[in-house]
C-alpha cells in the first residue's frame, strides 16, 4: 500500500511538470551609438528549441571627410 502511494505521488508529480509551460530563454545583447550614421554589424541568432539568443554588435569605422 506504501509503494503505490509512493508511486501515485510520483506519477502526479511527473504530471504537473509535463503541463507545466517549459521555460524559455531569450537573450539579446545589443551594443551600438545611436548617433552613428554608418555602423558596422554583425548580427547572429541562435534557436535551440528551449533556448534562443539573438546578439547585434555594431562599430564605427574611421570616416573620410
Amino acid at each position: 500500500m506504501r509503494n503505490r502511494r509512493i508511486t501515485i505521488g510520483i506519477l502526479a508529480g511527473l504530471a504537473v511538470i509535463a503541463l507545466a509551460r517549459h521555460p524559455t530563454a531569450d537573450i539579446k545583447i545589443l551594443t551600438h551609438d545611436a548617433t552613428d550614421r554608418a555602423p558596422h554589424q554583425i548580427r547572429a541568432a541562435l534557436d535551440l528549441g528551449l533556448v534562443a539568443v539573438s546578439v547585434l554588435v555594431t562599430w564605427t569605422g574611421t570616416h573620410l571627410s
